[in-house]
């Protein structure tokens, strides 16, 4: 399948991304000139539903509007992000954006960051809020996104303060093996043995950057980089890759079952609370719109008899 009918449904994450991009127009219906924000956001998953806003769940998404919705004396805040995570996955690096009135960030735009500090919940932080360039689009301007997926090999288990954010592993793993098994995966392929199915969506993408290294003797860190996820991609990849790591399986074996473009019940998805988003990387500002542009135009492209 050619290059320019993929789609980036998932744009962003290992999730369903289905935020549209707000605007840098008039407000809706109020003839009020706005301008758009950008956010730098951590947060611990652990104990959210994810990102995106779910009815009786608490979840980033949520949290964040309802404190830019009271730090900036607004009716309601709605913010879009690079991607969006699934519920016990971390950011270290997320990036959203904010319509908000140019009068109002005029007003309030030098103790914005320091009022959220205050009235965010102690697992969400915002580190930068400052007007994005023209353009800019936190969903589909990204050049990449990148995120850490962390697991201890130590026989006792994971040291204790680390316990949100890394993955026990209860057999000794061997990194070059990983790594072997690791570089056949990079490219573009269709990674539909990976994914979780997706009606409509195709699960073709390009993975920039796959490899794992030792952070501490025990602790090991995989880097997965890539333009575009499609759903449990990232956390199917590391079972498969662990199987292979620890000698269950032999460093051909994520390859096959890539090749056979089904999903194989033997590649264990793991649990979230290891992964973390730590990069969203962007064009230079002038860069901006033709990415967005691109990226939009890549999504919407019509791929006559191709069945996801």
């Amino acid at each position: 399948m050619s290059r320019s009918c993929r789609d980036t449904n998932g744009v962003g994450m290992e999730e369903n991304e289905t935020t549209a991009a707000g605007t840098t127009a008039d407000g809706p219906g109020t003839g009020e000139e706005t301008v758009r924000l950008r956010l730098d956001i951590s947060y611990d998953g652990t104990d959210f539903s994810g990102w995106a806003t779910q009815p009786t769940r608490r979840t980033v998404q949520g949290e964040l509007e309802s404190a830019l919705a009271k730090v900036l004396r607004l009716p309601e805040a709605s913010v879009t992000c690079a991607g969006r995570t699934d519920a016990g996955v971390h950011a270290r690096g997320q990036v959203a954006q904010l319509d908000v009135p140019a009068r109002t960030w005029a007003e309030e735009g030098e103790r914005v960051l320091r009022r959220l500090a205050g009235v965010l919940p102690k697992d969400v932080r915002v580190s930068g809020v400052r007007l994005a360039p023209p353009g800019f689009d936190a969903r589909f301007s990204p050049l990449f996104r990148r995120y850490v997926y962390r697991v201890s090999d130590a026989p006792y288990g994971v040291e204790p303060l680390r316990r949100r954010d890394v993955l026990w592993h209860r057999r000794p793993l061997d990194v070059d093996r990983m790594n072997e098994a690791a570089a056949r995966l990079v490219g573009e392929h269709d990674f539909a043995a990976f994914c979780k199915k997706r009606e409509g969506a195709t699960t073709i993408r390009e993975l920039l950057r796959l490899e794992w290294r030792r952070e501490e003797e025990h602790l090991l860190a995989g880097t997965i980089q890539a333009d575009a996820f499609c759903h449990n991609m990232v956390r199917a990849l590391v079972g498969a890759l662990l199987a292979v790591g620890d000698g269950r399986h032999g460093v051909e074996w994520p390859a096959t079952v890539l090749g056979a473009g089904v999903r194989d019940s033997s590649v264990h998805v793991v649990g979230p609370q290891g992964l973390s988003l730590e990069e969203v990387r962007y064009p230079d500002d002038a860069e901006l719109a033709a990415r967005a542009t691109l990226t939009r135009r890549v999504r919407e492209l019509p791929c006559p008899g191709y069945r996801p």
